[in-house]
């Protein structure tokens, strides 16, 4: 959680949103950034996996809107961010409930933005390609694991293979476009899923 300001910005559970309301008084804008991630073959996926990652990438973002919103209404201002992934936008092999859930956050986002319009409520999605975080040096090892091969080539031929540019986005360049679609500029831009992947789903 990060509190800034007058207002309050909230990553994390619910309990943020009482904690940011209690210090600040309000919850102008949430970002939902959790992950977690498993690699493995669909019929080798294991069902806790499954659930934990649909509850910790798809769910909890809805717990922390859902939470947010009636002071949001109630001011008619808010800024909903979503980071998604590229696999938000397409699929990749063994990451099924990753992807499951990646996707079903864009439409949450979209659905949220559909709702909240008309309360100058903005819910919006950015869809990072690979980002070099211990959440994917953990996936590294893990496709390593699963393809047979080292991990210098899962980065060039493995991650990296749809990037056209053949780099990690960079936190601060994420970190811009949800600084922009969190301000006044970008209350036209709602219910949008933003790629910033280097190219990647352009395959």
């Amino acid at each position: 959680m990060l509190l800034e300001g007058k207002s309050a910005v909230v990553t994390g559970s619910t309990s943020g949103v009482g904690l940011a309301q209690a210090e600040l008084g309000k919850v102008d804008i949430v970002v939902n950034n959790a992950g977690i991630q498993h690699v493995a073959p669909v019929e080798d996926f294991p069902e806790a996996q499954w659930d934990a990652i649909v509850a910790v990438n798809l769910s909890s973002a809805f717990h922390l809107v859902k939470a947010a919103l009636p002071g949001m209404k109630a001011r008619r201002w808010g800024r909903i961010v979503n980071v998604a992934s590229a696999h938000g936008l397409t699929a990749s092999p063994y990451k099924s409930a990753y992807v499951t859930a990646k996707h079903g956050l864009i439409g949450f986002s979209k659905t949220v933005a559909l709702e909240l319009a008309e309360f100058g409520i903005t819910s919006n999605t950015i869809c990072p390609g690979y980002v070099r975080t211990p959440l994917v040096d953990r996936q590294i090892a893990d496709q390593a694991r699963a393809h047979g091969i080292v991990e210098a080539d899962v980065v060039r031929d493995v991650l990296l293979a749809h990037q056209a540019r053949k780099e990690f986005v960079r936190v601060d360049e994420l970190a811009a476009l949800a600084v922009f679609l969190a301000s006044d500029a970008a209350a036209s831009m709602t219910a949008a899923a933003l790629a910033m992947d280097g190219g990647w789903t352009q395959h």
